[in-house]
This record gives C-alpha cells, structure tokens and sequence, in this order.
C-alpha cells in the first residue's frame, strides 16, 4: 500500500524520494526546531499511483526523444501531459487521505489559508536547482480546492520550461514524480531570502538579506526591487544596505488568492526591515546554515499579526558551490607540465 501523507515532523533529507526537496527540507528544518509553519507533503506515491492508472507511457517516452532546443514540439508533448493529468478523476483513496490530513492541520478552521506548493524529486539538490519551474499556490482555501490545487502541481511537474530543462540536463522524465506541500500561509507584513554566502562574490564571511512588503511572490515575479542587507556573520554588523523605492505588494484575498496592492507612499522608501530583524535573520540563517554544514539559500517571512520571524524553505547554494568543486587548471600527463605551462607554454 503506497503512503500518501507525511506530516512535517515525520520527514527530512533522507526521504527525499517520498516528498521532493522542498518536503525534504521543510521536514528538516521542521525537526531541527526552525521556526517552520506546519504542515504536510502528499508524497510521491500519490502522484504515482494517479500517473499509473492514465498509462502515459508512451507519452514520456516521446518527451524523452525530444531536444530541448525544440521549443515548439517540447510546448505541445507537454501540453499533452498536462491536459492528461487535469481532465483525470481525482483517486478516491488519495482524495480521502488529503481530506484527512487537511482536517488534522486546520483543526475546526476549515477554511484556514494554505500553500499548495510543487516538491519534485531532484529539485534543490547540490547537483541541479529547478525550484520554481513547477507551480505554487497561495492562500488556498477549503479541503475540496487543496485537493484540486495538488492535481494542478502534478499537472505543472509538464510544463515546457521543466520538461526543457530535464532535456537539457538529461533527466529521465520516468524517474522524476512530485510530491506537494501543503502548509499554514503566514500572512506576512514582509517577506524575503536571504543567503549565507554572497550570490555576487561568494564570500562566506557574510549573510545577504533581502526583503520587502507583504507575500514574497511580488519579489518572486520580479515587480519589486528588495531591499539589500549585507551583514558580517562574526560580528553582526550590517555593512551595507541599499534601500530600494517599494510601489507595490502581493497582499491575500479574503476568498483566496492574492492581490496586488499599492505600498503607502510613506513606507516605499522607508527600511522594510528593521535592524533587531536584521539581526534575527542573520543569527536564524547562521543556524540553518550550521545545520546542513553547507551555504544556503533560504525563504522567510515576517508575520503580519506578532511578527514572529518563519522559513519558508532552504536550498543548498548551488553556483559558488559548483565553481568551488570545480578544478583551478585543467589535468596535466605529469605533475611537470604545469610547471612548463606557468613559464609560458607546454613542453616541447
């Protein structure tokens, strides 16, 4: 019998198989005592036993002969996957576990606000980083539209820029599924990431926070410029910040969903971050750092309703951590030529 449901506490890295990266490290961060709003993953078991029962095969088999340069054929194969997977009868026993789990999160308020949020396997991992090709869902409301919001994040797991992707790097579309977090949405005054290693010069001496007003959606989608922190992991300073003119925020919708809305002329150029918060993001990040012994790049939020300071996710840094592993000259016959190549060629 596959299992469909694991609760936040109840997983971590080394299941990563049964609910994604993304499951895989709000488990971790979840045991390790962060500050992580509750929830669930519907485990890729779930995802297979639907794909199963379609027979679609032959489908991924043809997405595998494809290039990822052939936008057009990658765009309608995929578009073939996704209509598959919408237009299918939802799994009566996966329906029910869903039901079960969201009772057990929202407790008497059915219609507390949710993320539904894509986990694929292989995602945020050291070696590939495709967090944000599949889709995530803000502010969902009610049992029956999370059930049908985690059927839209195993429809995404086809859209063309994950499927190109996969060409690109060679993965086989048979051996990635999808697992779905589900969890509590914190209604967030401001938002952010921030990193434990510099993403423009790879220095590790120092924590870049960035953040602005409201759900970090509005950062994600690029309508807002964040405001920068720069801060010194050893002695906390902050040594350097750039305050950037914030017009808008991605606010939610009473009846689900999120909106746009205008930042109050007197706080777009105003800090949305205030130093103790400044402080109290480098020490969490230095901790979730310290935590998985490698830099991370990590979501947060900032509560609207006690300011109370929430991850939202972890990834391992990737591009500094790639060029680090990566050899400063190229292999030589013998140890000797590149001391003839120092002097100004190889010898002859």
């Amino acid at each position: 019998m596959p299992e469909f449901i694991r609760r936040f506490s109840e997983t971590g890295l080394t299941q990563t198989v049964q609910v994604g990266g993304k499951g895989a490290n709000l488990g971790e961060m979840t045991r390790a005592g962060l500050p992580v709003p509750p929830g669930f993953v519907v485990c890729t078991g779930g995802f297979e036993d639907f794909v199963a029962a379609l027979d679609v095969g032959d489908s991924l088999a043809a997405l595998e002969r494809l290039s990822a340069d052939d936008l057009a054929s990658l765009s309608a194969a995929s578009a073939v996957m996704r209509t598959r997977i919408e237009q299918a009868d939802f799994p009566p026993e996966i329906a029910t576990a869903i039901a079960a789990a969201h009772n057990e999160l929202c407790g008497g308020a059915a219609d507390h606000p949710l993320a539904v949020r894509s986990s694929a396997t292989g995602e945020d991992s050291e070696a590939t980083s495709f967090a944000g090709l599949q889709d995530t869902y803000l502010w969902v409301r009610g049992r029956d539209s999370v059930a049908e919001h985690v059927r839209r994040c195993w429809s995404s797991l086809y859209n063309t820029e994950a499927v190109a992707y996969r060409r690109k790097h060679n993965l086989a579309e048979r051996g990635v599924h999808m697992a779905v977090v589900v969890q509590k949405m914190v209604d967030a005054r401001c938002s952010g990431v921030m990193f434990t290693r510099s993403p423009t010069s790879g220095d590790r001496s120092v924590v870049v926070i960035e953040g602005s007003y409201g759900l970090g959606s509005c950062i994600v989608s690029g309508e807002v410029t964040p405001d920068r922190f720069i801060v010194n992991k050893v002695t906390g300073d902050i040594c350097d910040r750039v305050i950037s003119q914030k017009l808008m925020q991605h606010v939610p919708e009473a009846a689900g969903g999120v909106r746009v809305e205008d930042v109050p002329a007197m706080l777009q150029s105003a800090p949305a971050l205030s130093d103790a918060e400044i402080a109290a993001l480098a020490q969490i990040a230095k901790k979730v750092e310290r935590h998985y012994g490698a830099p991370q790049d990590i979501e947060w939020a900032i509560s609207r309703d006690d300011g109370h300071l929430y991850l939202l996710q972890s990834r391992p840094e990737t591009y500094w951590s790639k060029r680090d592993a990566a050899p400063v000259v190229k292999p030589a016959a013998n140890a000797m030529e590149h001391v003839f190549a120092a002097f100004g060629g190889a010898r002859k």
